[in-house]
């Protein structure tokens, strides 16, 4: 039996990596109760069995040797609702504890106060929503600025650039072309979000600076460059990332031409 979602006023989520490698391997716990006008929250992220790496053999893989952190403290109260709904929406399995993929395992209490811990169905979900919810805590804390994306498309007649900033902490976009705004929803943003971190980028011939020839181009959120020409790859032969990404800018602009 589970609770009633809207009855629920505290979660914990555990997650785990699995048995995957250092400098990979790691932890965290998420404390969040929902009983007054934000998020009440705890976060506390381990990182395991590095002692058996050297200090390069760490860096090398783009961590530092301080990725432990803790946090403490207040995350807007949008972030409820999601959480709540994901709940109700869950389907659970018969596992007691997790296996070698690891994966979130939940505690869920109500305003009854009963407690009911179980493990989801829905590991892809739940992992998902924890790591935007991760992402809150690092703008609010000032761990992270919020992430910019730039896409920039050049033709003979035209061009487009767009300046997209994704606030995780209150779940918007700001969204501008060529400097006017326009309006793009939290879950639109979440599909392109995801075409986007599927290719694999060339920062071999990556650029710092703004591209003007013909072309399209892209900044991760590094400051960088990406020719979709030559630097840009899909990683799938099944699915073109580059070719979702490109048409999901272009239907952006068509009500601005």
């Amino acid at each position: 039996m589970h609770l009633k979602s809207e009855d629920i006023i505290r979660l914990e989520l555990d997650y785990s990596t699995g048995d995957i490698p250092p400098p990979f391997n790691h932890v965290y716990k998420l404390k969040l109760s929902f009983d007054r006008n934000f998020v009440n929250t705890q976060f506390d992220l381990t990182y395991l069995h590095r002692e058996e790496l050297s200090e390069a053999e760490i860096t090398n893989e783009g961590f530092t040797l301080e990725d432990d952190f803790k946090f403490v403290g207040e995350i807007p109260k949008i972030w409820e609702a999601p959480f709540k709904k994901l709940y109700s929406q869950s389907k659970w399995s018969n596992q007691k504890q997790l296996g070698d993929n690891g994966g979130i395992r939940l505690l869920a209490k109500d305003l009854h106060g009963k407690l009911v811990r179980s493990i989801p169905s829905n590991q892809n979900e739940w992992q998902y929503l924890a790591q935007e919810f991760v992402q809150a805590i690092y703008e609010v804390s000032k761990r992270e600025s919020p992430l910019q994306i730039r896409f920039k498309s050049i033709t003979t007649d035209h061009v487009w650039l767009y300046d997209m900033t994704v606030k995780f902490a209150t779940r918007k976009i700001d969204l501008s072309l060529n400097g006017s705004p326009l309006s793009l929803g939290w879950e639109e943003a979440k599909d392109l979000l995801a075409n986007i971190y599927l290719p694999d980028y060339d920062y071999e011939i990556a650029k710092a600076s703004e591209p003007t020839k013909r072309g399209n181009y892209i900044d991760v959120g590094d400051g960088l460059w990406h020719d979709f020409s030559k630097g840009v790859h899909n990683l799938d032969d099944a699915f073109d990332a580059k070719g979702q990404i490109q048409k999901h800018f272009e239907n952006m602009n068509k009500p601005a031409t």
